[in-house]
């Protein structure tokens, strides 16, 4: 009676429920039922409104086995609910869906590695499904979770924690493959799902020995490595989810990377944090670059405070990201990047004095450590902006040096520099030095069609105005960057070095034909170059680079933008130069003189050879054949050796060694050079640099080269020293010769007028009328002052206000202010 009780009550239950108990066998060892499982399939397809029934009734069992540690049942459920959820793909699966996942987290949440590793598999197969339409209410929060923690196992057992992180990372890559194409859908890009996602991918990614071999665009490797790798699967994880990265959604996939290597002190050393940057940069969009590089300036500025090596660590990731996306679309960011980079580089300059003036008179080791280390940091910003600008296009890279050029703080003026007012000369000097060495970078390699495009104006003014600053290393980085915008031909490293050329044709100089274009900045700006070099020569702390930079800058300006009218200029110049060394006004260092007498001649022995005229190369040839046997010091190959004998002074030396005014116009007049202007000697123009600059003022000279310099021949010089008598007196304050002397500078001053250049003319009327206005300030400022006032004059002394009151009794009126 018993038995036929319970087969009715058996009979009576629902025919899901009977189907379902079917493809469980007695013993669990032999597996599915294959031919209840094909029933139970036929029913589901056929019924699909009892899926969910099926799916609610399959999970009951699964529990209870679960907490019955009956896992061979467990397996079996899970495979007939993989069959099921492969089978069916109607729009009534959803209900199902939902206990398959209620199952699945039973499974992810025991503490059996076997039955999480099944969940995952599952979940998996679930997330290669594509559905029809999006589930609103469907949540993955516990997966993403989960999953996570699975990442960070931590097992005894070293294959146990490997298979459960491996199947953590599979279970992330479902879930994203699942919730990432569909907005619609609940999205894991909000902050709380990457918090959780992408530090267990890196924590994974960071066991990789070999780093370098993946840093590159997303590798291939095989199938089975994938599985049995944690950090290959965690990397190509990675690698894809970033790819599906949106516009919207970028920045909170990558704000954890910076969270992640900040918590594990990754920076430094800052291996793992370039190949993580690396991995970022080649697989988003590269319209999406500029959002990763802004995300990487944001952290700067956060960081700004740590240590040098810190901060130097994220400049490297920043320049690695910089050489990919520079690549590509860099967007809005350009000058954002320079000028935070150089925000950066005065902030690190200010730590350096800082620790210098903390540490005055006690020098220890760790202070000498952290200047280094901020040197580190300022050459990886500087290697940053050059290699940015270097691959910028050329309009981009023009605007970029007018932008580094305008934050370089100059004496005496006011502009958009970086503020240097605290740091003192010491850290303006480097601040220049860092910034001239940013641009120096940026201009290499940069090949403008016209030397205007290259030097407009509003960035040439700029560029010389630190070659009048007396310090050498500074003059030498002005004179590199004009070097690397003149020379488009790429013959400065054929010039390299301060020497007398052979045969220059051994060099094969490239060079074209000179535009107008050029011949017209030559005309507008050529003064300003030569005047530059002029006083650049005149400078006591001259070395032997100097030198050397100043001749490559004579030579480059002759292959490159001298025509006729140019070489005249150039040889006035040199001759001028010559001037200075033979007369010395400024008091120059015999090793300056020599040092200037063999620029002048490398410098006319290439041009003579440049513009081949064999009159003017035969003259050039035989003062520097005299001067090797006679006095060697003034060639550079002997001056510029460490050990040299220097003359004691150069009045004695015969005009046999210097190169002649009037032996260099025959030359060139036999071969159509209009030589009239060789007789006019050569005078800088007089600017507001000169007041700027912190040199002795040229006005002296200027006016000493004008009113008694009449020309500069040095076959004219001769010993104006004669005994003083009587009758020399007589003869000087006749009425008669004043006359003579009277014509005669009339007849100069016409001559000048008729032969000199409009720009040199100019020049010196310019230096009268700056002079005149000068006076007229100073008389004004000694003269004109504020009448007294009872409530007080203020007066400034030692940079504080004070206040000196005169009492009305005191004060003197005019008389009609008197009744």
């Amino acid at each position: 009676m018993p038995g036929r009780v319970c087969c009715c009550c058996a009979a009576l239950r629902p025919r899901y429920k009977r189907l379902v108990d079917n493809i469980f066998p007695e013993d669990p060892k032999d597996g599915l039922v294959k031919a209840d499982m094909e029933k139970l399939t036929f029913y589901a397809v056929s019924a699909p409104e009892k899926l969910d029934r099926i799916g609610a009734y399959l999970a009951e069992r699964l529990s209870r086995d679960v907490v019955r540690h009956r896992y061979g049942y467990v397996l079996i459920a899970m495979e007939a609910l993989d069959q099921l959820l492969m089978a069916c793909h109607s729009q009534s699966i959803k209900p199902f869906v939902e206990s398959f996942l209620h199952m699945v987290a039973k499974l992810l949440e025991s503490g059996e590695p076997k039955l999480q590793v099944l969940g995952t598999n599952s979940f998996v197969k679930f997330a290669n499904i594509e559905e029809d339409t999006p589930s609103y209410h469907r949540r993955y929060d516990f997966f993403v979770s989960r999953f996570s923690a699975m990442c960070h196992s931590c097992d005894h057992d070293p294959e146990i924690q490997t298979e459960i992180r491996i199947a953590g990372i599979r279970g992330i890559q479902g879930v994203v493959r699942k919730t990432v194409n569909d907005e619609l859908r609940a999205t894991i890009w909000e902050p709380q799902h990457m918090d959780k996602i992408v530090p267990s991918l890196l924590f994974n990614m960071q066991k990789i020995e070999d780093i370098d071999s993946r840093i590159g665009p997303p590798s291939s490797p095989t199938g089975g490595e994938k599985e049995e790798n944690p950090a290959l699967l965690a990397e190509n994880c990675f690698r894809e989810l970033l790819g599906r990265a949106t516009y919207g959604n970028m920045n909170n996939a990558v704000r954890p990377v910076f969270a992640h290597l900040d918590h594990h002190r990754l920076w430094d050393p800052n291996e793992f944090a370039v190949s993580c940057f690396k991995i970022i940069m080649y697989s988003i969009q590269a319209q999406y670059s500029h959002h990763v590089i802004q995300e990487i300036l944001g952290h700067l500025d956060v960081r700004k405070r740590d240590s040098p090596r810190v901060r130097a660590g994220i400049i490297q990731v920043l320049l690695e990201a910089v050489a990919i996306a520079a690549k590509g679309s860099v967007g809005p960011t350009v000058l954002e990047v320079f000028n935070t980079l150089l925000k950066h580089l005065r902030i690190s300059v200010d730590f350096e004095l800082g620790d210098r003036r903390s540490s005055a008179g006690s020098a220890t080791f760790s202070t000498s450590s952290k200047e280094s280390d901020e040197r580190i940091v300022q050459n990886a910003i500087i290697q940053t902006i050059g290699f940015f600008g270097s691959n910028l296009p050329d309009y981009q890279r023009s605007e970029i040096m007018m932008f580094i050029m305008g934050k370089v703080p100059v004496l005496g003026t006011t502009s958009q520099s970086l503020d240097t007012s605290h740091l003192g000369d010491l850290g303006t000097r480097r601040i220049q030095i860092m910034l001239l060495r940013s641009l120096l970078m940026v201009t290499s390699g940069y090949k403008a069609t016209t030397i205007t495009n290259a030097l407009p104006p509003p960035f040439l003014d700029p560029l010389l105005s630190p070659s009048l600053m007396e310090d050498s290393e500074l003059r030498q980085l002005v004179l590199e960057v004009l070097h690397n915008l003149i020379d488009r031909h790429d013959n400065r490293a054929k010039l390299r070095g301060i020497r007398i050329i052979p045969d220059v044709s051994d060099l094969k100089i490239k060079r074209d034909k000179i535009s107008r274009q050029d011949v017209s900045f030559m005309k507008k700006h050529g003064q300003q170059l030569y005047r530059h070099i002029y006083l650049g020569c005149k400078e006591e702390d001259n070395v032997q680079k100097n030198f050397e930079l100043l001749f490559t800058s004579l030579a480059l300006t002759t292959i490159e933008l001298a025509n006729e009218e140019v070489v005249i200029d150039l040889i006035r110049l040199a001759i001028a130069l010559q001037d200075i060394a033979i007369i010395n006004e400024d008091n120059l260092p015999m090793f300056n003189r020599c040092g200037i007498m063999a620029l002048v001649a490398a410098y006319l022995n290439f041009l003579s050879q440049m513009i081949a005229v064999p009159a003017f190369c035969q003259h050039v040839s035989k003062v520097i054949e005299t001067r090797s046997l006679e006095a060697s010091y003034f060639l550079p190959e002997t001056i510029f050796k460490d050990k040299c004998n220097l003359p004691k002074s150069l009045e004695k030396h015969e005009k046999d060694l210097f190169f002649l005014t009037n032996k260099i116009a025959e030359s060139l007049g036999g071969s159509g050079y209009s030589v009239e202007r060789l007789s006019v000697p050569y005078v800088p123009q007089v600017t507001d640099e000169d007041r700027l600059s912190r040199r002795k003022s040229i006005v002296d000279t200027v006016s000493i080269q004008v009113d008694i310099l009449p020309g500069n021949n040095t076959d004219d010089k001769v010993d104006n020293t004669e005994e003083i008598t009587f009758e020399a007196l007589k003869k000087a304050i006749d009425n008669n010769g004043l006359e003579e002397q009277e014509k005669e500078k009339r007849r100069l001053v016409i001559e000048k007028f008729q032969k000199a250049p409009f720009e040199e003319i100019a020049a010196q009327c310019e230096t009268k009328a700056n002079l005149l206005h000068d006076r007229l300030a100073q008389i004004l400022e000694l003269t004109i002052r504020p009448p007294p006032s009872p409530s007080g004059t203020m007066t400034i002394t030692a940079g504080h206000a004070h206040y000196q009151s005169v009492p009305v009794y005191e004060m003197k009126f005019p008389d009609l202010c008197v009744y």
